[in-house]
């Protein structure tokens, strides 16, 4: 059994809102400022700031390092984010019409794995930047090919009202795999290093 972050999304492929698909760029943005308030700046607007996207990144590290804990308020907070940016990530790129909610709900699920930090490489956290770079790579085509995928999504959801079901998959496994990446080299929630298929 693996032991990466998954992510399941309930996709709406038929009687699809046109209205909200063509407008969906404007739409999300009250959403996209409520995610984006949960990210750090720095005075001197380097960009160094926004790199964590929101996450507790170095405490866990510290934490992971010194003590071989990983405080549980800190994974709740991460787990909640990683969620939450999920959420907004599926409704922007048109998976689903509902607003994204702050709660959790049943269209968009992250289950993560049982984080045990005994079971975890303590000095691991420290160089997985490093042993991430290839899936980073990887990730960016992923990332570009989802982007491919959800116009020619939003072209047959303005024109049929339809979300093409292989379209679908490969947006989704694009998600999927970045999720599978982040667990692994910014939430440190496992050592298991994630795979590169979609």
């Amino acid at each position: 059994m693996s032991n990466q972050i998954e992510t399941q999304i309930d996709v709406s492929l038929t009687e699809r809102d046109r209205m909200s698909a063509f407008f969906r760029i404007i739409l999300i943005i009250p959403m996209a400022i409520f995610v984006g308030s949960f990210t750090t700046t720095d005075v001197n607007n380097t960009g160094a700031g926004y790199f964590a996207l929101g996450f507790f990144v170095l405490p866990v590290v510290l934490a992971l390092v010194f003590r071989q804990i990983y405080p549980t308020y800190l994974l709740t907070f991460n787990r909640a984010m990683l969620s939450l940016q999920t959420r907004l990530s599926a409704y922007f790129l048109l998976l689903t019409d509902d607003y994204p909610t702050i709660e959790e709900n049943e269209i968009v699920n992250v289950i993560f794995p049982e984080v045990d930090a005994k079971m975890l490489n303590r000095w691991l956290p420290l160089i997985k930047w490093l042993l991430a770079i290839p899936l980073y790579i990887v990730g960016i085509v992923y990332a570009i090919y989802a982007i491919f995928l959800t116009l020619i999504a939003w072209f047959s959801i303005l024109f049929t009202g339809t979300y093409p079901e292989s379209s679908a998959e490969g947006v989704v496994g694009a998600l999927a795999y970045w999720n599978r990446v982040t667990g692994y080299a910014i939430l440190m929630v496992t050592d298991e290093y994630p795979s590169f298929s979609l």
